[in-house]
């Protein structure tokens, strides 16, 4: 009997007794109080003490001995609910008993914490409660919201009523810690359900979901979420998260549609769901007779099959017997490899989400009754709030919290599209209000921003929870946007084309959506009805937009490498022992962004591929489970492929031609009652005669028929052909070179020469000299005929204006190659190409624009004698080449030319982690304005980068690239906050006296006035004797030549300033002006100052400059000074543009 007693006793004996001690001296049933509970003298301490055992015991421990104990002593049902009968609702001020309260709700919180079912951390004692305290659980929550004596959750209201009343900044951290327990109290309540394994002994009504609607209509919590929803932002912060499971958990599995019915439309619809079950479950029993149970069945059955090749197989089972579709159905499931199947892993996420509800007709109008009011005050202001938590991932932030986030937000959108419905014909909607401002706060461009960002995540981390919570927000945004196209309301279709463009304006969403519809594998039912339903309203909505907007463009970011390319051989081997040197052999990779225009036709074919098409075949084989919406998406999808993009052959294959013949025809088929019904077996129909006709074009296809079909093999099929493409990468001429020291043009010919015999290329230099004769002897004898006619006309006396009517210049000479490896040559050949610029010859097209056929020519400046000097030093170098010192070549004397850096168009979302997404941290300048180098300030040397060696380098896994990713993040963050908290203002700042303030304020006011009276006192042009140039003179011309880099305010203060030392002496000596101000000032930019006051300041400075300056004899001329031209944005503005 030991091993029993010891197995039985699973708690501490120690800690059981010291949790039944507590619990008696908590108190008791008073016999003489009318029943009343009777607190004992250590009341509050004893719940305080069995608060610690929870805490310290429990949670330290990883145990849950003490919660065990708590339940079998019965602690709430018999001593805390009776505790919180005792606090009448009028005695608000008693102090004693709301702590009492309190205590009793700080005790109730833990007990009914939601329970983690995490494998990897639960011990054996987490096995052994567990189950136990999840029906305990059930319990609580039963006796709580049905407690006959007080209103349990009103009670928790009310004790935190004092601190909601506080202004938010004075609320202390207990008055937040008491908010923050009453409302997960409430989340506690609403998120306990029984489980789906075990078996509840009481009633379920009372615990299901219209019950704990029902309690808190009753109880007043909906006016408490809807107080805390309405002021979020404002008076409420950290509870966001909270009041949206409260939320989530009340509304999940909900059926928008029957919530706004009437009681007579839910009849109906319940009765309508009842006779489609009846006749399934008729169908189901009629098949069942077929092949059921007889009372033959104990015998065992065996019988032979005769196959068309003559073989026989052997089956078992009286149904066998039945017909013949049913042997052959036999004998393929034999036939069938059936691989192992991995136990699937149970997910915590998809039992919080739970089956679909049904709520009773209270609870059903209490519930709408929210909904209306939630959405008409709460909805922009709590979502807004949770979208910014989300974003700036706040601490009190969790990770379900972003899923029941875009679920929530799905579930509104949904909501309140269902509602303008019901409205739409009861009432008329006015034409200034409207609807769809009320859900505004998830349609704008940052909820985008959101929405993308975690589309992408979850995607990546292989959340698909999440990612199907995301889908089915993104899909529900779409068809909201799509209402509002389609109301009568101008406001709304405007807003709309502005929410499609930008939610169509990002590549990346096209690409994450047609990734996501073709990576299916085995995620689940919910993940494949939220993607093919996502995919059918994008593709959908995106080709109507597409065709309203011919020009519609998207922005694709994506990572462009670029990587040495090896030159093609056709001519193109000489150029690349010059570049080895300065080539970059490292891939380089860099985000770019660029527009391009969106061809709806070219991206419908990213959902043709086979894993696509399986996808949608998964989801069509569920088709006797199926709604007619889910019918009519699988529907339209295998019509657009089949007939929008001819591409049926993807559907050509055995198990798919099988599916959906028995769609139409097989035993299980659609029932006829179904709307969907004739449109699949058109469909049908259409599909099986394309397969027999393409099989009568195509033979081959019957083997195909076996086998998934790639793009190409599908596209052979259907066309009979291979696809053509071209290629869309353009030629690049060879890279220019230039020499690296010589600069003499002979030796220059003779390194261009000598660098083409040793690549033999001696067949490239004699077509050179050849095209130079050609060029030389046609040059010359225009020069002969030209000199011909003026002594004709000499001799005649012709006038020579009149008659000399043709150019004097010779007329271009055209250069054309010998053959296409020539022509080839001319454009890949880098050493040709640089002895034909040494040559005179010119590229008679703009180089950015050149291809193998452009025109090269030698153009009329090239006289005869400078041809002729070419064809010398050509053959002087190939007859004696040039030698070099050490062993070089003449191509070591060549390098490549810097080419002007084309910088990438990069946008503010460059980086992948950020996946496209606005960030704080960086949109403001780290350390303030940007100081500015002096023009004199020393130039540090530069530092040498050098690259690392490719073979070096080793491939880093995802993991460690992802970890330093997130490090080097975390590190510029926490460099961002240390400069952003060192710009505030220090206690050294306010150090300055008032003397001291007000000598500063009277020398500026003095600068000042005195800067506006020498402004005022040269508005018109002044006559100024002219003498030498003084210093001053010269800055000032300087000045106008370098505006670029000084300015005028400051230069009129520092002059101003020396004029005003100046005033005190008695000789006439000018003013010098100090070696700091000689150099060249940093630019202050003033931009409120106008151009008017600009060429004031200009005049008034020349005016004192010439007052200062001395007179030494010089003659002197009156000049005009005139207002320099004002410039304003780096144009100068002339006069008319005054006008």
């Amino acid at each position: 009997m030991e091993p029993l007693e010891s197995a039985a006793d699973i708690v501490h004996p120690e800690v059981r007794a010291h949790i039944s001690s507590l619990v008696s001296a908590l108190g008791g049933t008073s016999a003489e109080d009318d029943g009343n509970y009777q607190l004992g003298d250590d009341a509050l301490e004893v719940l305080r003490d069995l608060k610690r055992w929870i805490r310290f015991y429990d949670e330290k421990t990883n145990r849950m001995d003490v919660a065990r104990c708590i339940y079998e002593a019965n602690l709430i049902e018999g001593d805390l609910l009776p505790i919180l009968r005792t606090w009448p609702e009028n005695a608000m001020d008693n102090k004693f008993r709301s702590r009492i309260a309190l205590a009793c709700f700080e005790i109730m919180v833990p007990l009914t914490w939601p329970i983690d079912w995490d494998k990897e951390r639960m011990t054996v004692n987490h096995h052994r409660h567990l189950p136990v305290l999840e029906l305990a659980q059930v319990q609580y929550k039963r006796a709580i919201i049905n407690f006959d004596g007080a209103r349990i959750l009103h009670a928790a209201v009310r004790a935190a009523l004092p601190a909601m009343a506080l202004p938010i900044g004075d609320r202390t951290a207990r008055d937040q810690g008491v908010i923050k327990l009453v409302l997960f109290f409430l989340r506690n309540m609403a998120s306990i359900t029984p489980p789906p394994n075990g078996k509840y002994k009481g009633d379920e009504s009372q615990v299901s979901r219209s019950a704990i609607i029902d309690a808190f209509s009753y109880q007043d919590i909906f006016h408490v979420l809807l107080m805390l929803s309405s002021n979020m932002g404002e008076d409420f912060r950290t509870e966001d998260t909270t009041v949206m499971e409260i939320i989530y958990h009340l509304v999940k599995r909900v059926d928008s549609e029957k919530l706004f019915m009437n009681e007579q439309q839910l009849n109906k619809a319940k009765a309508t769901e009842l006779s489609a079950l009846m006749s399934k479950e008729s169908a189901m029993l009629q098949s069942h007779n077929r092949k059921g149970a007889t009372r033959h069945n104990r015998f065992g059955t065996m019988i032979w099959v005769k196959r068309d090749d003559g073989k026989m197989s052997s089956l078992s089972g009286q149904d066998a017997l039945a017909d013949a579709a049913v042997r052959n159905q036999k004998m393929d499931e034999i036939k069938k490899f059936k691989p192992p199947r991995r136990a699937r892993k149970d997910n915590q996420n998809e039992r919080d989400l739970g089956p679909p509800v049904k709520l009773n007709v209270r609870a059903n109008d209490q519930l709408r009754k929210f909904v209306d009011e939630f959405l008409d005050s709460g909805f922009n202001p709590l979502f807004q709030h949770i979208r910014k938590t989300i974003d700036r991932e706040a601490p009190h932030l969790l990770q379900h919290h972003r899923r029941q986030f875009f679920y929530l937000v799905a579930w509104f959108l949904e909501a309140e599209r269902v509602r303008r419905k019901v409205k739409k014909p009861n009432s008329q909607e006015s034409a200034d209000i409207s609807s769809f401002q009320l859900v505004a706060g998830v349609l704008n461009q940052e909820m985008f921003i959101t929405l993308s960002r975690a589309l992408q995540e979850s995607y990546d981390m292989k959340d698909w929870t999440e990612l199907t919570a995301v889908m089915r927000c993104f899909t529900q945004i779409l068809l909201t946007v799509q209402e509002m196209a389609e109301s009568a309301n101008e406001d709304d279709e405007q807003i709309a084309e502005n929410v499609l463009s930008r939610l169509f304006y990002e590549e990346s969403a096209h690409d994450a959506i047609a990734n996501i519809i073709k990576t299916y594998k085995d995620q689940g039912f919910d993940y494949l009805d939220a993607s093919t339903e996502l995919v059918h309203h994008f593709l959908r909505i995106l080709e109507a937009y597409s065709k309203q907007n011919v020009d519609m463009q998207v922005r694709s970011r994506k990572r462009t490498r670029r990587k040495k390319k090896q030159a093609a051989k056709e001519g193109g081997d000489e150029e690349e022992a010059v570049l080895d040197d300065s080539a970059d052999d490292e891939e380089a990779a860099e985000r770019t962004s660029k527009e391009r225009k969106f061809d709806f036709h070219k991206y419908s074919t990213r959902f043709a591929p086979q894993g696509v098409v399986d996808t949608f075949i998964r989801f069509t084989k569920y088709y006797r489970d199926l709604t007619d919406t889910q019918l009519k998406r699988a529907h339209r999808y295998f019509y657009r492929l089949a007939f929008k993009q001819e591409m049926s052959v993807m559907l050509f294959r055995v198990d798919i031609i099988h599916l959906l013949y028995n769609m139409i025809k097989g035993p299980n088929a659609l029932e006829k009652s179904s709307s969907m019904f004739k449109d699949w077996e058109e469909l049908v129909k259409q599909i099986l005669r394309k397969c027999t006709k393409k099989i009568q074009e195509r033979p081959e296809l019957i083997i195909e028929m076996l086998f998934s079909k790639l793009q190409g093999t599908a596209f052979f099929l259907e066309y009979g052909h291979e696809r053509q493409t071209t290629s869309r990468s353009q030629r690049k001429p060879a890279a220019e070179l230039e020499f690296k020291h010589t600069e003499e043009r002979d030796e220059q010919v003779a390194i261009a020469v000598g660098a083409l015999l040793d690549k033999n290329g001696s067949e490239h230099i004699s077509w050179v000299r050849q095209v130079l004769s050609d060029a030389e002897s046609e040059r010359r004898a225009w020069t002969a005929a030209a000199d011909a006619k003026r002594d004709a006309e000499a001799v005649f006396g012709d006038d020579p204006a009149i008659t000399d009517t043709e150019p004097k210049t010779p007329p271009v000479f055209s250069v054309k190659p010998d053959g296409a490896e020539r022509r080839t040559a001319m454009f890949k050949n880098a050493h040709l190409r640089l002895l034909m610029k040494l040559s005179g010859m010119q590229l008679m097209s703009p180089a950015s624009e050149e291809t193998p056929e452009s025109l090269w020519i030698i153009p009329e400046t090239i006289s005869a004698d400078q041809l002729k000097d070419t064809i010398h030093f050509i053959n002087q170098a190939e007859f004696s080449p040039p030698t070099f010192e050490d062993g070089f070549l003449a191509e070591h004397q060549l390098k490549r030319k810097a080419a002007p850096r084309k910088k990438a168009a990069f946008d503010d979302e460059e980086d992948a982690d950020d996946d496209g997404f606005l960030d704080d941290e960086t949109l403001f300048p780290a350390g303030g304005p940007t100081a500015r180098k002096l023009a004199d300030e020393k130039k540090k040397p530069k530092k040498t980068r050098r690259r690392r060696k490719a073979n070096n380098t080793v491939e880093l896994d995802d993991s460690v690239v992802e970890e330093k990713v997130r490090k080097r993040r975390e590190k510029e963050l926490e460099k961002a906050r240390k400069i952003k908290s060192a710009l505030y203002v220090r206690d050294g700042d306010d150090e300055f006296d008032s003397d001291e303030d007000e000598a500063f304020f009277a020398r500026e006011r003095e600068i000042a006035a005195r800067a506006k009276k020498a402004a005022e006192s040269a508005r018109e042009p002044t006559l100024l004797p002219k003498k030498r140039k003084s210093p001053a003179v010269s800055d000032v011309s300087d000045e106008d030549e370098e505006e670029e880099e000084q300015d005028d305010l400051s230069l009129a203060r520092r002059i101003l300033s020396s004029q005003e030392g100046g005033e005190s002496d008695t000789d006439d000596t000018p003013v010098d002006l100090s070696d700091g101000e000689a150099r060249k000032r940093r630019r202050v930019s003033v931009e409120e100052r106008d151009g008017d006051n600009d060429a004031d300041m200009d005049v008034d400075i020349i005016t004192k400059m010439a007052e200062m300056q001395d007179d030494d004899g010089e003659e002197t001329t009156q000049v005009v000074v005139t207002r320099r031209p004002r410039i304003r944005g780096g144009f100068i503005m002339d006069s008319d543009d005054d006008e």
